[in-house]
């Protein structure tokens, strides 16, 4: 068994991977072409790993959590804040489809540039340079929202770019993971446990 394979295996067992589209993304994306090159061989070792500017690449176990709160489907349109390397936003193209559409917002020049290039393959994904933190009005309504970096609590602006029953999984500054529900304008907040992320400032994504 490779070391992927262990990888996916032990998530398995621990119930971050539950559905058969999330895992075989897991399968699909290839970790090690989104790391930096001198971290190549911790590709699939559970700890994030340091890319550029101070950033980091998630824990596996964290985007494999994060993904399943999503609850993506084929042909979603879907928004990330915070592209970073690439890699969450390669595991959610391949699970919503050629029909779905990605877009991703990254405030870091590098990282967007290093992003491109890994997802360079990828159709259904539009790379954006620029503020996160206001999402992108001109796109929405979105099917779903996801925010790779902690927040001041639930960024009102992207809530309000939800289509109605809509999902937003964000991180928090206070070290929780919530993943929001958009009934009626109103936010049905669920919290998935503690996890730690870079913080989202001014300009990020």
């Amino acid at each position: 068994m490779s070391s992927k394979e262990a990888l996916i295996e032990k998530h398995k067992r621990q119930g971050a991977l539950k559905t058969p589209d999330v895992i075989r993304a897991f399968e699909r994306v290839p970790r090690e072409k989104f790391v930096a090159k001198d971290y190549q061989h911790y590709a699939y070792i559970d700890e994030p790993l340091p890319l550029f500017s101070g950033q980091t690449i998630s824990q596996p176990y964290t985007v494999a959590i994060m993904t399943e709160a999503l609850e993506l489907s084929q042909s979603q349109k879907v928004l990330e804040i915070g592209t970073g390397s690439g890699y969450q936003a390669a595991i959610i193209s391949e699970i919503i489809g050629p029909r779905g559409r990605l877009y991703t917002i990254e405030r870091i020049p590098k990282l967007h540039e290093f992003a491109t290039e890994n997802l360079a393959h990828y159709d259904n994904v539009t790379l954006v340079l620029g503020d996160g933190i206001k999402g992108l009005p001109d796109k929405e309504p979105f099917d779903r929202i996801i925010v790779t970096a902690a927040a001041d609590g639930l960024p009102q602006e992207l809530f309000d770019q939800l289509r109605e029953n809509g999902k937003i999984v964000v991180p928090t500054t206070d070290h929780k993971l919530l993943v929001v529900t958009k009934v009626k304008d109103v936010p049905i907040v669920q919290n998935l446990g503690s996890f730690v992320f870079v913080p989202l400032v001014e300009g990020e994504g």
